[in-house]
């Protein structure tokens, strides 16, 4: 029998190491590692300037790395492109108006080698029942859910989604995201970008927390909040004050918020256990660890008011405060 040659196929999306200046000295991405494989479900975190939409940007050619290697497919990104391999859903464009939605999707899926059927786009995109209706006449969600088709029209292996929810209502947000649940659960890859941190934890197979331009944390949402500490425990200090709490077992990190105590605890029996023993158990509260304090916890620096607005919607980690 002669030999088999069985090759591992070659990643989604492989980044390795990309940096990407700016003009004005900028270093948006720095030496970024990240490796997508077929049918994960990606979210990319990060605040406001953190790499998140240049990075985008390298996987659709759209901008050339300074330095490093970006692949989608083991090739370049514009050929992948070029290919109707990729679909991209942009913060940026408007669709064309004066025309139907079944007329945009049918002249779009023309441009592609092997487009999905219009009337399966539709299906996907929850908008059957819009498809005679015009572009300028939706609503902003219903316009949202017209771009989503329009990335899908070329039956893409991999959709790229920057901020695809932004400034719709939970309604439309929900239905976006049953459209796109829809299209994963064929085997396509999915990565896109949010601020909506609930999002990113009820969706994404893997969340990839990017901050500066590195890569901060890449696993489970589960793993990341581990990661950072899995609980949170608080209790009501006495005369004593804070001190040594934090050499108690399990415990990461100590605040102390006027009478009360925050531990951050990677251990939160253990915790329980000593403070019980140092009869700290007053006003106690034990909390699972959110995504949102992972993310704080991971993106925050030094002179750092601790919040940014517009990178937590809704914030989580002020509620054992009180």
């Amino acid at each position: 029998m002669g030999n088999t040659d069985i090759r591992t196929p070659a990643p989604v999306v492989d980044l390795a190491g990309a940096v990407k200046f700016f003009d004005n000295g900028v270093r948006a991405v720095a030496g970024l590692d990240l490796t997508v494989t077929r049918g994960e479900v990606v979210a990319v975190l990060g605040r406001n300037g953190a790499g998140k939409s240049t990075t985008i940007g390298l996987l659709l050619g759209l901008m050339e790395p300074s330095a490093g290697r970006v692949e989608l497919f083991g090739g370049s990104p514009e050929q992948a492109v070029r290919d109707g391999r990729v679909g991209a859903m942009l913060q940026e464009g408007r669709p064309l108006t004066r025309v139907t939605v079944r007329e945009l999707l049918s002249f779009t899926a023309r441009r592609y080698p092997c487009p999905l059927r219009v009337t399966e786009t539709l299906e996907l995109a929850g908008l059957t029942q819009l498809a005679d209706r015009r572009v300028d006449r939706l609503s902003s969600g219903q316009a949202q859910r017209v771009r989503f088709a329009l990335a899908m029209a070329g039956a893409p292996e991999l959709i790229v989604l920057d901020e695809p929810t932004a400034a719709l209502d939970v309604a439309s947000r929900r239905a976006f995201w049953t459209a796109m649940r829809a299209y994963a659960d064929r085997g396509n890859t999915v990565l896109f970008s949010t601020h909506y941190l609930e999002e990113a934890d009820g969706q994404a197979d893997r969340i990839v927390v990017i901050d500066r331009g590195r890569k901060r944390a890449d696993g489970t949402s589960d793993a990341i909040k581990r990661g950072v500490g899995g609980a949170l425990v608080a209790c009501d200090l006495d005369d004593r004050g804070g001190a040594g709490l934090d050499l108690l077992p399990g415990v990461t990190s100590v605040e102390a918020r006027g009478t009360r105590a925050l531990l951050r605890s990677t251990d939160s029996d253990a915790t329980v256990r000593a403070l019980c023993e140092l009869d700290l158990i007053h006003g106690l509260i034990v909390t699972p660890a959110t995504l949102d304090d992972a993310f704080v916890a991971l993106t925050s620096h030094a002179g750092d008011t601790g919040h940014d607005s517009d990178a937590m919607q809704p914030g989580t980690r002020e509620r054992m405060a009180h």
